[in-house]
């Protein structure tokens, strides 16, 4: 049985970064949330619209972690509200990362 906790399960999360915004999956309110229940994990992925292009991507970089650590996990997604899209709206003018 695994010993892994909810803050461990968030401490991962926070470690993923976003490929193209500066900014870690948590603080972006893309994971909105995890619960941890002994050895199963669910996942809540908020994105600011419908079908975004690299949610398998952003998905698998939260998932795979969590897998290695002994956890079941399943996800859920839904649609961040209008306050949560502007935070992340903002947050993603003012980090994304720019290359040359």
């Amino acid at each position: 049985m695994s010993q892994v906790t909810k803050d461990d399960a968030l401490k991962i999360a926070s470690q993923v970064m976003h490929p193209a915004i500066d900014r870690n999956l948590v603080d972006l309110g893309i994971v909105k949330d995890i619960e941890v229940e002994n050895d199963n994990a669910t996942i809540i992925f908020a994105f600011p619209f419908p079908n975004i292009p690299i949610a398998d991507q952003l998905i698998s970089s939260v998932q795979f972690p969590l897998e290695k650590l002994g956890l079941k996990v399943e996800y859920e997604i839904t649609t961040m509200n209008q306050q949560e899209v502007q935070a992340f709206m903002a947050m993603e003018q003012a980090a994304w990362k720019r290359t040359m």
